[in-house]
């Protein structure tokens, strides 16, 4: 247990977009609402999953939508407490903590502001660890629970509640009415107990992304090379830098497709990588030679500050790094791969960890 003050945000936040990979939507605004409620209402309790009870009503809160419609239409803030109070009104029970459903950009700042003004602690977990494109890519499905009941919430004031059949079938409803909504939406989906949680999460992953987050603005502060920081504080591997020379992007539903292209610089002069993604970076290839892939983590950063760059926010001729993370263990499973590995996006390969592709 530890208290999360305003100054741990713009850590959390940095770190979460790192594990964004691309994805989890621009922190920017999550930031705001979190630092603004701590400001109100006080310090955040942060505690492990390990210190909730068992019977405990724990809640994922999360942003959903199209990360590149999220750059022009903001979020007004009270469509997470919403959905929140929504939960419990319909489950007919206060909720004891809240949790991130992933740790990727905006979503892994998002209950801070619900948690703070609340009242109640947020547990140091996620469903990801990463983020990712759909609703059932989580540990929580590969845990046997279901999203239903899933609250959902706009800023215009609708509302709808969710019981589906299954966690696909929960994507597909609450993607086809994001849509209508404008694009995005604010939902609590996966209502779990303590010992679910403990069960079923990637733990730790606030402060992983606190730490990361630190690797960077430190680094800064104390005139380090900020990506070296980075690399050895995520135990990362450098696959790549150079400019980026072309960009291919288009909107579907709610995701964001396309391509980023870039041409090598320095050491990598000569060669060229191609970026996939869907919202979120799931293929990197150089020189037509793969060198990561899902579920492990790509990570497209600024070369001159080590900042992540998200997918909606790429510009041409920018200078970039691209760097490497490994997948929670439970991502590399069997399991993990058939829920989230490079064939369920429909690439034919089969996967292969990052670092065997970097030997």
């Amino acid at each position: 247990m530890r208290k999360i003050g305003i100054k741990d945000i713009d850590y959390i936040s940095m770190g979460s977009t790192v594990l964004g990979t691309g994805g989890g939507g621009d922190p920017y605004v999550g930031k705001l609402l979190a630092k603004q409620a701590i400001k109100e209402h006080g310090e955040v309790t942060m505690i492990s999953a390990d210190e909730l009870d068992d019977n405990a009503f724990v809640q994922p809160i999360a942003a959903f939508g199209s990360p590149m419609i999220m750059v022009e239409k903001l979020f007004a803030g009270d469509e997470f407490i919403k959905a929140f109070e929504m939960m419990e009104s319909y489950q007919g029970k206060k909720i004891d903590a809240v949790m991130p459903a992933e740790a990727g950009g905006l979503n892994g700042v998002i209950p801070f502001a619900i948690a703070a003004e609340k009242k109640i602690p947020l547990v140091d977990a996620d469903g990801m660890g990463r983020a990712f494109p759909r609703l059932e890519m989580g540990t929580f499905t590969l845990h046997g629970i279901g999203a239903s009941p899933i609250t959902q919430a706009d800023e215009k004031g609708n509302r709808n509640v969710y019981h589906t059949i299954d966690n696909v079938w929960g994507e597909t409803l609450l993607g086809a009415t994001v849509i209508q909504m404008g694009g995005n939406c604010a939902i609590a989906p996966f209502p779990m107990t303590g010992a679910q949680v403990k069960k079923a999460s990637v733990l730790g992953t606030v402060t992983y992304a606190q730490q990361l987050g630190s690797a960077i603005l430190d680094a800064k502060k104390e005139k380090r090379n900020p990506l070296s920081s980075l690399i050895q504080a995520a135990k990362a591997i450098e696959l790549f830098s150079g400019k980026i020379s072309n960009i291919s992007i288009n909107t579907e539903g709610r995701w964001s497709k396309g391509v980023c292209e870039i041409v090598g610089l320095d050491a990598y002069k000569g060669s060229n990588m191609i970026l996939d993604f869907q919202n979120e970076f799931l293929m990197a290839k150089v020189d037509g030679l793969t060198v990561a892939m899902t579920p492990d983590l790509i990570v497209l950063l600024d070369a001159e500050n080590a900042e992540p760059i998200t997918a909606e926010t790429m510009q041409y001729g920018t200078r970039v790094a691209v760097i490497g993370m490994q997948a929670d263990p439970q991502w590399r499973t069997p399991a993990g791969i058939e829920l989230a590995g490079p064939k369920k996006f429909g690439y034919e390969e089969d996967f292969s960890r990052i670092e065997d592709l970097n030997k």
